[in-house]
């Protein structure tokens, strides 16, 4: 190592780095783990979660470090918490937090801090990556662990191989002003659900890890604790469509105005003209629906169940915004009383002052999905067309 390179304790001093280690009832492994960690640092913070072993005579051991005692086991999710808490107040701007169950290797701190250090960006969030495709990991821990990359996938749009690991570094300082309901093992989805949406950078880093089943006790209970985090999930996706989702999409489309967005995100999008036609499609067809309240949630929903492009199905739902609405409803009501054979006598006006139209509810139900219907079919073929001729002149252009 060249004398003008720091040490990893030196490092870790520099990034204001400390680690939080919460126990409960881990007396076969906190010793081992602790000491791993004094190999790099002495910035550690113990939580010592209510356990009733012999936890707390092994703390009595190492009085020089960080400790604090809880009376009453309130979970790991509470333990982080105050641990986090207990961090800034002593000025520490990171904490790597590793479990004390003895399946972590502190030997992979340096992974964490080595990142930090050259990483762009300080407000970053890093989850150690386990390989969960080894012999000794339990196949409930590999499920557990796609079920919850999945559904963090569909809430933030970002994809991980591992969110469960506990071995993570956080930016507690970006993350101090964020208040989290969750007290258990669930809030470690919480946080890096919510530090995403906040604009935290969220990654996987490799680290290795052992299923030492003689020495490991997990307090994980797989009915009660799975429970809550489907709670949870059901409670963040909700969240992430009805205003997450919605809010990414405007603020990149206003901030990029139409004709760039137009240029940038569909015509120079690697999706096929058919999966953008097929987008726009959808976001027409949403737009002009019945549907008023739900279109942002259902064009995401279905644009991701489709597999298509999200921003645009979503921009072309727009077509109904505010100021085309009396134009939406007179249309439609013109089309529902043509197929109905109906005739009701009111002008444009009428329904930008009283909407009239929505006193004849079934004929304006019949014009919207019809209109819907032919629209999205229409404009979605000449998009179709256009599209691909556009595709290829852009392949020829680049061919020379």
């Amino acid at each position: 190592m060249p004398a003008n390179t720091p040490s990893i304790q030196e490092t870790i001093e520099q990034l204001k780095c400390c680690v939080v280690i919460p126990t409960y009832n881990n007396q076969k492994t906190l010793k081992k783990v602790i000491s791993g960690v004094l190999g790099y640092t002495e910035n550690i913070i113990i939580i010592n979660d209510g356990s009733t072993d012999d936890t707390a005579k092994i703390l009595s051991e190492f009085t020089y470090l960080t400790r604090i005692q809880l009376q009453e086991n309130k979970g790991k999710g509470n333990a982080l918490k105050i641990g986090f808490k207990k961090a800034i107040e002593l000025g520490f701007s990171y904490a790597i937090t590793i479990d004390s169950d003895g399946q972590h290797f502190p030997e992979d701190i340096p992974v964490f801090v080595n990142a930090l250090k050259k990483e762009t960006t300080k407000n970053v969030l890093y989850i150690g990556a386990r390989n969960m495709g080894q012999t000794d990991v339990p196949k409930k821990s590999s499920f557990g662990n796609k079920f919850s990359n999945f559904w963090f996938w569909f809430e933030t749009g970002i994809r991980l191989t591992d969110t469960q690991s506990g071995f993570r570094l956080y930016p507690i300082l970006e993350l101090k002003e964020l208040k989290f309901y969750t007290p258990k093992f669930e809030f470690e989805i919480e946080i890096i659900v919510r530090a995403a949406w906040r604009g935290t950078l969220v990654k996987n880093l490799p680290v290795q890890v052992t299923y030492n089943e003689e020495e490991r006790v997990s307090h994980f209970r797989p009915f009660k604790d799975f429970t809550r985090i489907s709670i949870l999930n059901t409670w963040l996706v909700l969240i992430a469509l009805l205003y997450i989702k919605p809010r990414d999409l405007y603020r990149r489309f206003k901030k990029k105005g139409f004709k760039q967005f137009f240029k940038e995100d569909v015509l120079q999008s690697d999706d096929s003209p058919r999966k953008k036609a097929f987008s726009i499609a959808l976001g027409i067809f949403i737009g002009l629906s019945p549907l008023w309240g739900l279109h942002t949630v259902l064009v995401i929903s279905l644009a991701v169940f489709f597999r298509l492009n999200k921003v645009i199905a979503f921009a072309f739902s727009n077509v109904s915004l505010p100021p085309f609405i009396p134009f939406v409803l007179y249309a439609s009501s013109k089309i529902g009383q043509f197929l109905l054979g109906e005739k009701h006598s009111y002008t444009l006006e009428d329904m930008t002052t009283n909407f009239e139209v929505l006193k004849h509810v079934k004929t304006y139900i019949v014009g919207s999905v019809t209109l819907a219907t032919i629209s999205a079919i229409t404009l979605g073929l000449l998009a179709y067309l256009f599209l691909t001729v556009f595709d290829k002149r852009k392949v020829v252009g680049q061919n020379g």
